[in-house]
């Protein structure tokens, strides 16, 4: 049995789950790498987070980020 969120939209798009989907299989391959970096992505966590950075940049339907807290002045 499947549980509904209220409201009938989704969160995350299609787009979003495809790259997602994609981003994770290269996971598991062993061939996703970090942007600027470019270590070997082993992390789940980061993997999605790549996926849904694509997603994003690409027009898909994402929620916003949420902002790191950072030094205050």
């Amino acid at each position: 049995m499947t549980t509904r969120r209220k409201g009938g939209k989704r969160k995350y798009g299609e787009k979003a789950q495809e790259k997602v989907e994609r981003s994770m299989r290269e996971m598991k391959e062993g061939k996703l790498r970090s942007g600027r970096s470019g270590t070997k992505v082993t992390s789940r966590k980061q993997a999605i987070a790549i996926g849904l950075s694509e997603a994003r940049a690409a027009g898909g339907k994402v929620p916003k980020q949420k902002k790191k807290p950072g030094k205050r002045r």
